[in-house]
């Protein structure tokens, strides 16, 4: 049986959002540093279910520009991409110079879901092992600064966290049956995660560990990680001025009450709240 994991101290929530705010500023400096540099960035989320891989990227990417900071999460494949090399469709999605992209699961779920759930071959599943760390190397040696985080959760914590979802309609869609069946399969999954370290978890490419009991400090946990792993500095920008707002050249424009414009939604609202 399973060890219960010991509670972290949870992180006070102010100091958890003066630091957080804290550390995406420095997440813009890194974007403005990959763009002048024509650096490539890959950062790979993987972990159990409800783990808080997705607070996490979302937490990373909140105050970044969509067209440099990307998130990949890439649906089951098609017919067609389970007859190509199967690293084939991930390097379609990996970053041209001055790009960062945060794959929210990766080319890891032969070595998780696949390999537990059967949906991959014995043959394919020792062919990922044995090719994958070749496959890292190339990309590293290429340029790529590639980094690898597995968020850990006990499952007292999981199952905690399966349930909020249940219960919270805003949350249900990121239950899935597959995810109700990583209970049942906690220990094969265990396995699967150990086996897939000891091959993947080079010098080249490792992988670091985030615990995630507390979703407040694995965040800044991991995203400070981020920060001090890659050799970025600030960039120096020129001053930007606002200018001056030419006088206009008279043109007229149409009454606005030609235009289609939303409802006043928000008027309702302030109706609703006027006493009689």
């Amino acid at each position: 049986m399973t060890k219960k994991a010991k509670a972290p101290k949870r992180l006070p929530r102010a100091l958890y959002e003066a630091e957080l705010l804290r550390l995406q500023g420095q997440l813009v400096q890194l974007q403005e540093w990959v763009k002048d540099t024509g650096a490539r960035v890959v950062v790979i989320f993987e972990g159990r279910d409800a783990a808080g891989k997705g607070g996490a990227i979302k937490r990373v990417v909140e105050n970044l520009n969509p067209r440099v900071a990307r998130i990949v999460a890439l649906p089951a494949p098609t017919e067609r991409e389970r007859t190509q090399w199967y690293f084939q469709r991930y390097v379609d999605h990996l970053p041209a110079a001055g790009e960062i992209v945060l794959m929210d699961r990766s080319w890891y779920n032969r070595a998780g879901v696949e390999r537990v759930m059967g949906f991959c071959t014995p043959h394919e599943y020792t062919r990922f092992l044995r090719q994958c760390p070749i496959f890292e190397d190339l990309l590293v040696e290429d340029g790529i600064l590639l980094r690898k985080y597995w968020f850990s959760v006990s499952p007292q914590e999981q199952e905690k966290r399966f349930r909020e979802r249940v219960e919270n309609p805003l949350k249900q869609w990121k239950l899935s049956p597959m995810d109700l069946e990583s209970i049942a399969r906690w220990d094969d999954y265990s396995q699967a995660k150990d086996d897939m370290l000891v091959h993947t978890d080079t010098d080249t490419a490792p992988w670091t560990i985030v615990e995630s009991e507390d979703k407040r400090r694995a965040r800044l946990n991991m995203i400070a990680h981020l920060l001090d792993s890659i050799p970025w500095e600030p960039v120096v920008r020129a001053p930007l001025a606002i200018p001056a707002r030419p006088q206009g050249r008279g043109y007229v424009r149409p009454p606005r009450e030609l235009l289609r414009a939303v409802p006043d939604h928000v008027a309702t609202l302030l109706e609703k709240e006027t006493p009689a």
